[in-house]
């Protein structure tokens, strides 16, 4: 059976009046989510190549600060991003898609700035989008709705069709393509795919939603070396230390707001 249920104990991005997405209490219960998460989720091993050589779609990483007066300095290529799985044309769904789901704010940058869009393309390429590790023979049933997904499509290929049905669905109500809705437009076509409102046959649109948030979750705040939390900012936005050797010094004093270390802070020192 495959589980594409989100972490245990998540609960729907925002609460939700009339059918509208409450933006303001959906970022507060995703950050607040962000502790369950923890620091580290399994990566997986290189999957399909590129397929399309588009690198406009392809937002870049943050700048580095310029100092004041001086000429702008040529961002450096981040020659450790690129695609795995995804099309560039899915890149840009999946993009958009989960910055409506954890959306920039004044609290600190939203999944587009972390990275999030490449931690679920990375992790589709590798054995968590094959699901390596689950059973996946039938018999099939349609369970309850608290037990997920049942049947042969693995969840690379339940993205792949749920990208695609966002599209089409976009079209079929606003005439346009999930990147080119307004964030209002984007926020209904999710709404719909959470409250399976969208008619699909292949997958189900709420199972996929519930995916898709979870995965955003996920990819904001795991560490930095499986794609997402671009330069721990997650981390940072909820004063999480991430990944410390240990707490032994620290354990018996008075709370001390500590700086987050990544795996790769491990290795610096070797």
């Amino acid at each position: 059976m495959a589980d594409n249920e989100g972490p245990k104990g998540t609960q729907p991005p925002g609460s939700r009046q009339g059918g509208g997405v409450q933006e303001p209490s959906r970022r507060k219960f995703l950050v607040n989510a962000g502790y369950a998460i923890g620091g580290v989720v399994v990566g997986g091993a290189l999957g399909s190549l590129i397929r399309r050589n588009n690198k406009a779609a392809a937002p870049s990483p943050a700048s580095p600060s310029a100092s004041p007066g001086a000429a702008p300095a040529a961002e450096p290529k981040n020659y450790n991003r690129a695609l795995m799985f995804l099309t560039q044309e899915q890149f840009a769904t999946l993009n958009a898609a989960t910055e409506r789901i954890f959306p920039t704010d004044d609290t600190g940058p939203g999944a587009q700035a972390l990275g999030v869009a490449y931690f679920i393309d990375h992790q589709l390429a590798g054995e968590w989008g094959f699901n390596g590790r689950e059973y996946m023979s039938p018999p099939f049933y349609h369970g309850e709705t608290v037990q997920g997904y049942q049947g042969r499509l693995k969840r690379r290929e339940i993205f792949a069709i749920a990208l695609k049905e966002m599209d089409n669905y976009s079209q079929s109500q606003f005439s346009k393509n999930f990147v080119d809705l307004t964030a209002d437009q984007q926020d209904s076509v999710l709404s719909d795919f959470e409250s399976d409102k969208v008619p699909l046959t292949t997958i189900s649109p709420s199972g996929f939603f519930k995916m898709l948030r979870s995965s955003t979750i996920e990819g904001a705040y795991s560490d930095p070396l499986y794609g997402g939390n671009l330069d721990m900012a997650g981390w940072k936005m909820r004063s999480y230390p991430g990944n410390q050797m240990s707490y032994a010094a620290v354990i018996d004093k008075e709370f001390t707001a500590m700086p987050p270390n990544s795996l790769q802070d491990h290795m610096a020192g070797h």
